[in-house]
């Protein structure tokens, strides 16, 4: 069974490597690479709160205590809203264990029953069709599609956006 843990300053190398893999550049937006400087700077600010950062990344391990096998972030927080965007990157050698699933059931119970969130929203590359997969099984519903939103290496592609609802909507009396 997985865990989520608080990034740690030895985290260090594992985030350079995630953070530097030209493979993933494209569904983070990233055009450059990171610089462990950098880096360093970012781990010191990481614990800060939620609620005020309005972020939140969760390192994730095959168990308490094992190297790293990916991450998932909470972003672009919206605290009048109660929502917040969803991203998850698994290291290429250790995708396919599910870990990207545990990781996203773990988070939903997280954001509903600590950071009591209302919703969580995903945006996906309309050819990451494993990460669309991953989000309908974890009760995700698509909601729409942005086209040719995303600038890839091929050209523009659609972008599928997904939301989860975390509680039922309030229900207005009449």
């Amino acid at each position: 069974m997985i865990t989520l843990r608080a990034l740690e300053p030895d985290d260090l190398e594992f985030l350079y490597a995630l953070e530097n893999d030209r493979d993933v550049w494209g569904v983070s937006d990233t055009l450059a690479p990171v610089s462990r400087h950098a880096l360093r700077e970012y781990l010191l600010h990481a614990t800060e709160d939620f609620h005020v950062v309005r972020q939140l990344r969760l390192v994730i391990t095959a168990e308490i205590g094992s190297p790293a096998v990916g991450v998932i972030d909470l972003f672009d927080y919206d605290p009048l809203h109660q929502r917040a965007g969803v991203g998850i990157t698994i290291l290429a050698n250790e995708r396919r264990h599910g870990y990207a699933r545990q990781a996203l059931d773990l988070l939903q119970k997280y954001a509903r029953e600590v950071l009591r969130l209302h919703q969580l929203y995903a945006t996906v590359g309309g050819d990451n069709k494993g990460s669309m997969k991953l989000f309908r099984a974890a009760g995700f519903r698509r909601v729409g599609t942005r086209q040719a939103w995303l600038r890839t290496a091929a050209g523009w592609q659609d972008a599928v956006e997904w939301q989860c609802l975390l509680r039922f909507p309030a229900t207005t009396s009449k």
